[in-house]
Parts: structure tokens; sequence; C-alpha cells
């Protein structure tokens, strides 16, 4: 019997061709070319590597399973991936993150199957998010692996920055590792395949979705609110404009008109370092301007019951106390749904700036962008009175660490650059990290803790 069981699950694990995503991308860099990315020529030596690593975690795998129920083997699976990251690192930064993406969207993911501890859920925006701990965007910048990264455990996943026209980025190479600090450097540009690609592929996943709720059998009301428009978890769209455009407004304008019918948030991204003169949008006419635009444009669509999309700003971390109040002004008055904080840093905070790669242009993410993006979290906590929900991201690489972005004023968090070195083993062992210090400081729920460090 045990052996029949086996070789049942051994199939079944064949099937789903489990590897690991955990590979060094930058923060917005991918360049899938379909809703199934082909791997390309030059990455043969990864195929293979992966190829050796997946044949022995399936072996592994079947003569482990007899023995254990599923939540012990989902929780082997996840650990086993750790097994694959030395791998990775052998393959150039951009190419491993597009064999990432690649994997992600072929399901070649280890598949969450155990319940998020009951103190990580929370509902934000009238959604409710069994976990605060989400994927940032630009690792899937045109939505071609959604399904495969909230079956990973993420509370939600946001894709893009997405830009109403296809452009290829900056010249590569375009993305540098600081292994040592934990650290990456990427200067890719907003490179993407553009609106109507990706509202193609995520016009499908929100048609699979619909089909599939309303083929269950007799949900109740809770089990139906639960989850977003493309699976199980909240989906955001990141919105971007094109290098060349003269009127960033009319760029942002175009992608709510043509994604915010498929999206859970809607994020107007007007903090890369990378896009020239984009982060000038984070002025305070610029941004009031702007943010008018955006609304009007998402205000004037017909919404079902559940109303549009809520739409956030994502903001840099590289900002003056000024331009700090100007943005907390502006959201305040135009009742921004909320902020992201924050994008890469241009500055090279110690120990960055001793690494000789310190010395290639672009935005920085990762460990050591923590202590500044907190700061400038606690910061706007404070000036928008905590009536704006944020998003806490940069430098998140353990559950310890996203408990001090909620104490400093985020109701979710987001992660990346540790998700790029750590890979799917790093997800769970956020959240039971995170379900442990909200416990050990006597916090029934994530909202009781949000802001705590600022009361």
């Amino acid at each position: 019997m045990a052996i029949r069981t086996a070789g049942k699950l051994f199939k079944d694990l064949v099937r789903q061709r489990v590897i690991s995503t955990s590979i060094g991308p930058s923060r917005h860099c991918s360049s899938a070319a379909a809703s199934a990315p082909k791997i390309p020529h030059s990455s043969k030596k990864g195929r293979r590597l992966l190829t050796g690593a997946t044949i022995g975690l399936i072996i592994a795998g079947g003569a482990y399973v007899s023995t254990v129920d599923e939540a012990t083997f989902c929780g082997w699976l996840f650990s086993a991936t750790k097994l694959v990251n030395p791998f990775f690192a052998l393959l150039d930064a951009e190419k491993a993150h597009t064999l990432a993406v690649a994997a992600a969207s072929r399901g070649w993911v280890p598949r969450e199957k155990r319940p998020d501890p009951a103190i990580l859920g929370l509902e934000v925006w009238g959604r409710k998010f069994s976990n605060p701990v989400g994927l940032s965007a630009g690792f899937d910048k045109n939505a071609v692996a959604v399904e495969g990264l909230l079956g990973m455990g993420f509370g939600f996943v946001e894709v893009g920055s997405v830009t109403p026209v296809p452009q290829e980025g900056n010249i590569k190479p375009r993305i540098f590792r600081l292994r040592q600090e934990g650290a990456i450097i990427n200067r890719c540009g907003f490179n993407s395949e553009g609106i109507v690609a990706v509202a193609k592929r995520l016009g499908a996943q929100h048609g699979k979705r619909k089909l599939e709720t309303s083929s269950s059998s007799s949900p109740s009301n809770d089990e139906a609110k639960h989850g977003g428009k493309a699976g199980p978890g909240i989906l955001g769209v990141n919105l971007g404009k094109n290098k060349t455009s003269e009127d960033a407004a009319a760029d942002y304008v175009q992608g709510v008109h043509t994604l915010s019918q498929y999206a859970d948030y809607l994020v107007i991204n007007v903090s890369s370092p990378n896009t020239p003169g984009l982060r000038m949008l984070q002025g305070r006419k610029q941004l009031k301007d702007l943010v008018k635009r955006v609304q009007a444009a998402r205000d004037e669509m017909q919404w079902g019951e559940e109303g549009p999309p809520p739409l956030l700003v994502k903001i840099a971390p590289d900002l003056s106390k000024d331009d700090l109040e100007d943005i907390a002004a502006v959201a305040l008055a135009l009742r921004l749904d909320g902020l992201i904080i924050s994008n890469t840093t241009i500055s090279r905070p110690d120990p960055v700036d001793k690494n000789p790669v310190s010395a290639e242009a672009g935005g920085l993410s990762g460990k050591p962008l923590f202590n500044l993006s907190t700061n400038i979290l606690k910061e706007m906590y404070v000036l928008t009175r905590g009536k704006i929900p944020l998003i806490g991201c940069g430098g998140i690489s353990s559950g310890e660490d996203a408990y001090k972005k909620i104490r400093a004023g985020a109701t979710l968090v987001q992660l990346y650059t540790a998700f790029a070195y750590g890979g799917p083993a790093l997800i769970p062992q956020i959240k039971a990290e995170l379900a442990e210090c909200l416990e050990r400081d006597g916090f029934k729920s994530i909202h009781e803790a949000v802001g705590a460090d600022c009361r």
C-alpha cells in the first residue's frame, strides 16, 4: 500500500515539476515574451542544472511522501527548494530572472497547501488578505506568472510596471548583484511588453477565476469574498510611463482604462530612478494634477457593487521632509487610497558604498535599503495621521523585518530582493516569524500593531 501511495505521489510530483524561483533578479526587470515565456538558448546551462535539481527533488520526494501528511510534505517541498538556490547564482542575473519567470509561469514552483496563521488575516480596501506579505512589482513585469506566484502563499502579488507602448528598457547589462550585502542594483528602465499584451493575459486569468468561482459548489459568503480577481490572493497592477512620452498623465490614464478592470488595486509609479524625469512627478503640483486625472479616468468607468479598484502611489526613499509633507498633503486632500513606501534608492548606504559594484548607476534594493525606507515610512504614517493605508517595501528579509515595518506604520508589506536570494522557502518562513512577533508582543491582529512605534 505504501509503495502504491508513494508511486501515485511520485507521478503527481513529476507532473508538477517543482523547482525553485530563488535567483537574482532586479526590482524592475523582466524579459518574458509571452504568457508562457521561452527560456533563451543562452540559458541551456541553467536548464541542465534545473533538470538535474528537479530530478533529485522528485526522487527524494518519491521516497519521502508515503510516510507524511499533505501539510508536512508541502513544508518539505518549500524547504527542498533551498537545494536549487546555489545553481542560480552561477547564472547571469537577468538570465536567471527570465528563467524564474518562466518557471513560475509553468507552475514549476511549490504550491502552498497549508492555511496561513489566523492572526495574519486582515481586510484592507474591503478586500480580504490571508496574510500581509506581498511580492512587489518588478518580478512579474508582464503578468505571465500570476497564478504560480499567488499559489506560493503570497497574500498579494503586484505585476508591472506596465507601460502603454512596448519598450525594451535600458541597455544590458543592467542588473548587478551585491550578494554579500544582500542587495541588487538595477537600471532596467521599465522594460515592458505593453498594456495590450498584459491585458490579454489578465483577461484570461480573470475569466478563469470567475469560471472557477461560479462552478464551485455553493460557497459560503465568506469564501466567495476571499481572494481577488486573479486567484486566492490579491492582484495589484503597477502602471508606468513610456520613456519618450511627453504627457505622463495620459500614459497612466491609458493604463487605467485598459487594465483597471482586472486589478484589485492600481499603483501609479512615479519613483523609479531609471526613467528620466519620472521622479519630478512627486512634486506637490505635479502629483496633485496627475492623481486628479488618473482618479477621474478610473471613476468615469462603470463599476459593479465592489466599486473601482483602490488607487495608490509609489514614492521614492530619497525625499526631503518638505517633499514628504507635500505628498502627504496631496494624499489627504485627494483621499488617495494608499502609498507604497518605497521604491529603490539612488543612494549607496553603508556597507554598499565600499563595494566596487556600487559605482554602477541605478536603483539599490535589498537589506541596505531597510533603515532608509522604514524611516520614510514612519514619517509618512505620522504626516498622514494613520488615515491612509501604507505598504512598507524595502529591505525585508525576515518576519522581524516585516514586523518592524508594520510597527512603523505599514498595513501591508512587500519583498523582492530577499525573495530573489532566498527563494520560495522564504515565504512561509516570514509568515511564521511575523505571527510569532505579533503573539510575543500581545497583539491579536495585524491592525492592532500598525503604527505601534508612532503612538
